[in-house]
Parts: C-alpha cells; sequence; structure tokens
C-alpha cells in the first residue's frame, strides 16, 4: 500500500488494536506518505525528498538526516548550508580583510578530525568559514551559549551544525556531541581558549587554554590539526560592536596557517593542553613570540564595548570565562 490507502490501513489497524494514533509516531522519506504522517500525533521526515522537505517545514514536524546531526537542514535535500555556502567564499573577494591562507593540505580529506584555532577577535569565526571553504568538508563547531540564544544568529549557528557549549554548568554534553561527531568522520572545530584573552593575557606569548580540547582528543583518539590566526583583531577587536570596513587598498592583512597534526599527546589533560597550544603558537609569526608592553588602548580593545575598568587590573582572569 502507498499513499492514501496506507494512511487508511494504518487508522483501520490502529481501530482495531485499540491504539491512539495522536500519541504515536511515524517515519518516512517519500512525499507519498504525507497522508500516513498527518494521521500520527508525532510525525518525522527522515532524509526526506525535495517535496516531502518542503512540507515538513511549512507544518512544522521534525526532519532528520542520518548524514548531519538532528537540526541541520539540507538545501533541496542535497547539501547542507555550509556546503551552499562554501563557493562563494573567496578570500580574494572579501571587503574586510586580505586573508593568507596556507596549510590546507594538513585538513583530512575524510575522517574525523580536531581543528584547534586560537581565539583573538570576532572575526576568527569569518576566517575559520574561509579556511573550510578552502578545504571543501564542512565542520561542527563549539560556541558559547551567548551566540546560540541570540536572535536570527543562533538560528543560523544551530542550521550550521553548531554544538552549544554553557561553560557556567560544567556539563560533559558538549564533548559527548563533539565525540560522537568526531566517531562519525565528521570535522569539529573549536577554541581551546574558550573566549578571547582579556588585558595583559591577549599580549602574553605564551597562550593557556582549558581542557575542552584535550579532553576531546582522549575521549575519541581523532588527531588536533592547529591552525594559528593572527591579525583579525584588525578587523573586528573585542571593543566594536561591528567590524571595521576598511578601503579596499586598506584591507588589513590576516594569516590563517594550518599546521600538521600534533605529535606528543600522552591523554593527560594538562600536558596536552599546553602542547597544542604550543603548537599553535608555533604557527604565529615572530612578533607573536616576542615580549610587549601594551599601551592603555591597546588593552582597552580586548574589552567588550563600555568597559570602564582598570585594565592593568585583570591580569588573573581564569582561561576561558568572562568574569
Amino acid at each position: 500500500m502507498w499513499g492514501r490507502a496506507k494512511a487508511r490501513g494504518v487508522r483501520a489497524w490502529a481501530e482495531h488494536e485499540q491504539v491512539d494514533l495522536r500519541s504515536s509516531s511515524a517515519y518516512s522519506d517519500s512525499y507519498y506518505d504525507v497522508p500516513l504522517l498527518s494521521a500520527v500525533g508525532h510525525p518525522t521526515a527522515v532524509n526526506p525528498d525535495a517535496r516531502l522537505a518542503a512540507i515538513a517545514r511549512l507544518r512544522e514536524w521534525p526532519i532528520r538526516y542520518f548524514d548531519a546531526p538532528e537540526g541541520v537542514p539540507k538545501v533541496a535535500g542535497l547539501v547542507e548550508p555550509q556546503q551552499v555556502a562554501m563557493p562563494l567564499a573567496m578570500p580574494e573577494l572579501l571587503p574586510l580583510a586580505r586573508l593568507r591562507i596556507t596549510g590546507v593540505e594538513h585538513l583530512p580529506d575524510t575522517g574525523g578530525a580536531i581543528i584547534a584555532f586560537n581565539h583573538r577577535s570576532y572575526f576568527d569565526s569569518t576566517a575559520m568559514a574561509y579556511l573550510l571553504s578552502q578545504h571543501g568538508r564542512p565542520a561542527r563547531f563549539l560556541g558559547k551559549k551567548e551566540v546560540f540564544d541570540a536572535p536570527v544568529v543562533g538560528q543560523i549557528a544551530r542550521w550550521m551544525g553548531g554544538i552549544r557549549v554553557d561553560r557556567g554548568t560544567g556539563s560533559d554534553e558538549p564533548l559527548e556531541l563533539a565525540a560522537e561527531a568526531l566517531r562519525a568522520g565528521e570535522l569539529v572545530s573549536m577554541a581551546p581558549q574558550g573566549t578571547i584573552p582579556r588585558a595583559p593575557a591577549f599580549f602574553e606569548t605564551e597562550l593557556r587554554a582549558r581542557w575542552g580540547c584535550a579532553r576531546l582528543a582522549a575521549m575519541s583518539g581523532a588527531p588536533v590539526i592547529p591552525v594559528g590566526l593572527w591579525g583579525t583583531e584588525q578587523v573586528w577587536p573585542r571593543s566594536q560592536r561591528l567590524p571595521t570596513v576598511p578601503l579596499w587598498w586598506r584591507r588589513p592583512e590576516v594569516l590563517v596557517t594550518v599546521g600538521a597534526p600534533v605529535t606528543g599527546l600522552t591523554g593527560d589533560a594538562d600536558a596536552d593542553t599546553t602542547r597544542i597550544m604550543e603548537a599553535i603558537v608555533d604557527l604565529l609569526p615572530p612578533e607573536a613570540r616576542e615580549p610587549k608592553e601594551p599601551t592603555r588602548e591597546e588593552l582597552l580593545a580586548t574589552f567588550p564595548p563600555g568597559y570602564d575598568g582598570d585594565p592593568s587590573a585583570e591580569s588573573d582572569r581564569r582561561p576561558g570565562t568572562d568574569t
């Protein structure tokens, strides 16, 4: 049976067996099963064809794809939003900066891997998106809950397959979701620092971070691919609500450098975190490893808009926190 006949058959069976269809679930990938899905209280479109996907969205039915995390849509039932956007992400046409992307060959063509990058500004996510577009593989990214809770931006983050991290709870759920994605052969992108360093910590030659990346590597066995970002704060520093839009010929240079997989990881969270951050620092230009005495203006640029405290007194902030 198919189409309306299938729905009639299910209704007849449910009536005979005294089954409440409004409390029942049904799953299908076919437009011809819309009558059946309409008959139950909990319909789900699974790997739907284009017509069923359209109807499911109109009726707000859940849609699941077996090759993508829950909540990630497919355009025309074929490709993820990340894959649609990738051909449009051409670094040479980016109006905000001159991106210099090197080392893309270190990103694996298949299999799971953790892409770990240093956090310098709000522009980092854009730089990483352009890097992934050069490689051609979508990635799941771990982001703090403030991003996912924001209007519009949060919905886009979920559509892109992002993993929400609430740093205040200490929950392992985000790492478990990321480990699941890695075991499924996906890329996972994250900033081990958790947030942009503030005050003197922003200018330190040794990058400190939280244990998340090291723990994820130990949980999943996936390789860690380091990425060094430099110059992103010239485009969108933490102190600005919007990025700077420069004249075309004055665009700042932003370096995105991918390194070989990190070696020497032992499963010790402290030691592995140090090793990962050292690998990232090794990818940065020489000035990143030279001690710097920042000016007050440079220190203030590492704080959110409206900060009126003493930036030089902010030296004991734990990495990955905003308080």
